[in-house]
């Protein structure tokens, strides 16, 4: 999947009119049908099929539909289990670019990741409440960088009690392992399947406390699909199941050196200190230190958090820009440079016009991505009105800031739950 972009001087861009805000639209009966027709190949090829589970508690909606983020099958799973009802979704803003028409026309209701966004409540209700239709959403607004979830916002009961609606979760299987984000967009041939189930009554949802509500659903986003696929002994053998691994591996469990990781084929390498790690049919490294690649991603938000402890973190890279601030086009301004330490990003560039900084405590993790939209890996900072993509020339750095954003996020709460 691509995005429609043009090159535009950033002056230009920013005399560029914001679009006003719109409500969401009912789904449109016709393009729903459209994208379920059209996911069927590929959920004929991973042989999904999905369970149920407490929905005699459901009623008969409109619903909150969550669900967990592995990959762009996640949509297609949706418009099976759901089918024919219709429903709207929240997506990233970045979505809409160049097809807006289509996506308003699918249901869907745009906002910025890990971005404040009080409109989203106000959509969202109007979805339920006047037109009626159920919402989908994605609690953890990015794909899954390791096979387990990423942070979720907290108090989302408060959402939840403002909806007023049943809450369903759809839980897929095999999603993550058919095609992680690291791998280079490489489909596995991986059996996928899900479970739908009632989380919440609407009686539930009015009667939990916040605190119980954020509890319940802290448990439905615990999983991990490395050690599923181990249990399960699902075999992936695809010769190139390591490629790219070393987006998440990025820093060396023997030598601890960074950046000289390498994923390829089947194989982990680390260029500076000669160690391997062979990625077997099953998930597991073959190989010193690590077996368990979520144990490795977690050394790696440890050794983040010490950096950030003894003020040795910092992230130091030159960057193309792009910019998103209506729905037309990703605009490419040029270059610049992307720092990032304990006291937030700083992104200059376009010779001096662009001067942008964001504190710790305004997002609770980073947009961040690999390969995204076939351009490069990604940090996405910014705020309602205006978004910075940047596009680091530093090599395998957006993982490492993802975690520092989050660790810097958690040390900020802290110190304000203190005072």
């Amino acid at each position: 999947m691509k995005i429609k972009k043009c090159e535009m001087d950033f002056d230009q861009v920013m005399k560029l009119p914001r679009p006003d805000h719109k409500k969401p639209k009912k789904p449109s009966r016709i393009l729903s049908l459209v994208m379920r027709t059209a996911a069927i190949p590929d959920l004929r090829s991973v042989k999904f099929s999905y369970t149920k589970k407490n929905m005699d508690k459901a009623g008969k909606g409109p619903y909150l539909i969550l669900m967990n983020h592995s990959s762009f099958l996640d949509l297609e799973i949706a418009s099976k289990i759901m089918f024919p009802k219709r429903y709207n979704i929240v997506c990233t803003s970045d979505g809409f670019v160049g097809k807006e028409g289509l996506m308003r026309n699918l249901g869907c209701i745009p906002t910025q990741k890990f971005v404040s966004d009080i409109s989203l409540i106000t959509d969202m209700r109007y979805a339920i409440g006047t037109n009626k239709t159920s919402v989908l959403m994605y609690p953890e607004a990015s794909y899954s960088f390791d096979g387990t979830a990423t942070p979720l916002p907290r108090r989302m009961g408060v959402l939840f009690k403002a909806l007023r609606a049943p809450v369903l979760m759809i839980t897929t299987y095999g999603s993550f392992a058919r095609d992680p984000l690291y791998n280079n967009l490489q489909k596995r041939k991986v059996k996928v399947t899900a479970q739908l189930e009632c989380l919440l009554s609407e009686e539930e949802v009015k009667s939990k406390s916040v605190e119980e509500i954020d509890e319940i659903l802290d448990k439905a986003f615990s999983f991990d699909y490395f050690t599923w696929q181990k249990e399960n002994q699902v075999k992936i053998d695809e010769p190139f199941r390591a490629d790219g691994l070393h987006r998440i591996l990025y820093k060396c469990a023997c030598c601890q050196e960074e950046g000289k990781m390498e994923g390829k084929g089947t194989t982990l390498t680390c260029h500076a200190c000669g160690k391997t790690w062979e990625l077997d049919e099953y998930g597991h490294l073959v190989g010193e230190c690590f077996s368990h690649i979520p144990d490795w991603y977690a050394w790696e938000r440890e050794c983040v958090r010490r950096e950030i402890e003894d003020g040795t973190y910092s992230l130091d890279t030159d960057v193309d820009i792009g910019i998103i601030v209506d729905f037309k086009s990703l605009y490419m301004v040029g270059s610049g440079h992307l720092t990032h330490g304990e006291d937030g990003f700083v992104l200059d560039g376009c010779d001096g016009r662009l001067h942008y900084t964001q504190t710790p405590k305004e997002n609770y993790s980073l947009y961040s991505d690999y390969f995204w939209y076939e351009i490069g890996d990604v940090i996405c900072i910014g705020k309602k009105d205006i978004l910075y993509y940047c596009f680091p020339k530093k090599k395998d750095v957006v993982a490492k800031t993802r975690i520092a954003a989050e660790e810097l996020f958690k040390r900020e709460r802290d110190k304000r739950s203190k005072t």
